[in-house]
């Protein structure tokens, strides 16, 4: 995981990291940096890894400090640009839906599958936090390509969870892709032809 150091402690050798993807900031102690002899500095940019203390607390292991630098700049307007687009597609659909052009089921598995989407990144993201076991990447990336993007994108800036992580963004961009091209595919005449044949042996 990546974040930066918001608080340091010099004298008692311990401070607090606030996670790239957003959350409760996690305890970190100078034995949980690779590099002992390093003197950690708030703003330092941080990779590590979730572990347990004594007491069972969520801490910090493995810290090592990179090169680069995160961005100060407000993410406010790149939050509403991911939302507005996963909410003109899903209005998209809707128009379609009163054009009579896909049925109406359609929609509603978009909405159904983008709202259980939005609770397992949720729930993946309160895992994070706890050290628990982890949603895998490859069921996140199953139900964006199902239809459930749209709540995984509101998701990602929302909670701030799997937002900047690569590869992960570069595969989730691909299963938005291959969704909708597969609705747009719904709108051809062979498409059509196919979707009615499904639902008449459904």
């Amino acid at each position: 995981m990546k974040g930066k150091i918001s608080s340091w402690n010099s004298d008692k050798a311990y401070g607090f990291i606030s996670p790239d993807d957003g959350g409760k900031r996690i305890f970190v102690h100078i034995n949980g940096f690779a590099n002992r002899h390093h003197q950690p500095k708030v703003n330092h940019v941080v990779n590590y890894s979730v572990s347990t203390d004594k007491q069972g607390r969520p801490c910090a292991q493995g810290v090592t400090k990179t090169s680069v630098k995160l961005s100060a700049t407000p993410r406010s307007k790149t939050n509403a640009r991911y939302i507005l687009s996963a909410l003109l597609f899903l209005a998209m659909v809707l128009f379609s839906a009163l054009l009579e052009r896909t049925p109406f089921f359609i929609l509603t598995l978009y909405l159904a599958i983008s709202l259980l989407t939005f609770i397992i990144y949720a729930m993946d993201k309160s895992a994070a936090r706890r050290g628990a076991w982890r949603t895998p990447e490859s069921t996140l990336h199953l139900f964006a390509l199902a239809g459930g993007w749209p709540g995984a994108m509101v998701a990602q800036q929302k909670l701030r969870h799997k937002s900047k992580k690569q590869p992960f963004r570069s595969i989730f961009y691909f299963t938005v892709a291959l969704n909708a091209g597969a609705f747009a595919w719904l709108h051809t005449p062979v498409g059509a032809e196919a979707l009615s044949h499904i639902i008449n042996n459904i």
